[in-house]
Order: structure tokens, then sequence, then C-alpha cells
């Protein structure tokens, strides 16, 4: 593609991923399945992998590219509803193909209160079918939601989720599951 024609085309593919238009998806792990392990570094640098949630109700989110509205959109309204979050036992991890660098940033910027993984191999959201190619040009992570429950098991997953409101249909799934639940049995 020329470059000039690139230039105009890439931030118009970017802008509609972000709104929720995709072009190409594979497939993510089914409902009840073990969630795809990961080992990934946070905005800080510090190193996290899957199993150290095991045992808690995990909220992973992918997101295409910090600093778009979309995606702010979204951050922010987690960090908004992370008391909630926090008072029924659930973690927030989001993750996108941006580096370290752009996610310390992005953190910083809004004030997230949770981590934000970086995937530049993209292998990340590759195994959890979220990685979508836009018409050949570049490859970022899909708008979706996944629910894990502390057994590691995906319990929920949305896809091409729109940004507004889906922290509070998230939160009420999770409420909704950890009624499901029957409460650990105690020792008599």
């Amino acid at each position: 593609m020329f470059p000039s024609i690139r230039r105009t085309v890439a931030p118009l593919l970017l802008a509609l991923l972000c709104l929720g238009g995709a072009v190409a998806r594979a497939d993510a792990p089914a409902l009840g399945s073990m969630a795809p392990s990961f080992k990934l570094q946070d905005q800080n640098g510090n190193w996290h992998t899957l199993e150290e949630y095991r045992g808690k109700w995990l909220v992973v989110y992918f997101y295409p590219k910090d600093k778009t509205s979309g995606c702010t959109t979204q951050a922010c309204e987690l960090r908004d509803n992370i008391f909630a979050f926090r008072k029924i036992g659930a973690t927030i991890v989001g993750i996108s193909v941006d580096d370290v660098a752009s996610h310390k940033e992005f953190a910083e910027m809004h004030t997230l209160p949770f981590t934000i993984l970086a995937d530049p191999t993209k292998q990340t959201a590759r195994t959890y079918g979220v990685l979508v190619k836009m018409m050949g040009i570049f490859e970022l992570a899909e708008r979706d939601t996944f629910i894990i429950d502390p057994s590691g098991k995906i319990a929920r997953h949305w896809a091409n989720v729109e940004p507004k409101g889906h922290s509070e249909m998230v939160l009420k799934a999770l409420e909704a599951l950890q009624a499901a639940v029957p409460p650990p049995k105690k020792d008599a």
C-alpha cells in the first residue's frame, strides 16, 4: 500500500475497530474450558501470570489501543466501579497489544487502579481468539471481556463489546455467577 494511503486509511480503520467494527476474528475459548495461560508485563514492567489469580474471580478485558476514545471510556468506567468489583472479590486485568510504556502513560493519565498487561507479541490475544487483522495492515485485540472463575475456567465471554455501560453489565454478571456457586463447606 502506498505510504500516503496507509497514513490515511490506517487511522480510520483503527477508529472503526475502537468503535466495535471488527474485520476478521479467530475462535475464542469455549465457556467452561480452562482459560489460556499467559505471562505478560504490566504498566510498571512487573510480570504477571494467569496462575497468580487462581482462587479469585477475574475479569480479563481485551481492548484495541491505549488513549483512544472507546478504550478510554471502557477503562474509566471500570475504574469508576473498582470498589464494587473489589467488594465482591473480583480482580480486573486489561490487555492490549500496546507496549509497557504506552500502558504506563495510559494508566497514569486516567489513574487506573488495576493492572494493564502488554501483549506486544500478540500471543495472548491470539490464544484468546481476540486478535483481529485490519485489512492486512496491522493486528489489534478485539474489545472482548472474559470472566474467569476461581478454578481458572471461562465463566462468561462478551465479544466485540460496547464500551459505554459494559462495566455495569460485567458487574451484574459476576454477581449472578457468584450467587449461583454454592458456598464452600465449613468443617464441622
